[in-house]
């Protein structure tokens, strides 16, 4: 399955070589780019150990060798809220 935007990865040598460090990656775009059979390219950040982003990176992985750490949260539904009906009062002038 493709990562969503939200997603933190921990991408290893196991989606590209380049990776013999391993790094958390919290996506950002999935582009919908031609490429090989089972690679994608990823735009995020680079997490350090406490999850903040320290770098922005674009990389091109294997989707079979990335690990899920953390879902994205699921959109919430919009919903429609009503006014309450505006009442006006006249204003006197005197």
């Amino acid at each position: 399955m493709l990562p969503r935007p939200g997603d933190v990865l921990h991408v290893t040598r196991a989606a590209s070589v380049q990776f013999a460090r391993p790094i958390m990656f919290r996506v950002i775009r999935v582009h919908d780019w031609p490429t090989y059979d089972g690679w994608v390219w990823l735009n995020g950040y680079e997490l350090d150990a406490a999850g903040d982003a320290v770098d922005r990176r674009s990389i091109f992985v294997q989707v079979a060798g990335l690990r899920q750490l953390r879902t994205a949260p699921q959109p919430r539904q919009r919903t429609a809220h009503q006014r309450p009906p505006v009442t006006r009062t006249p204003i006197r002038v005197g």
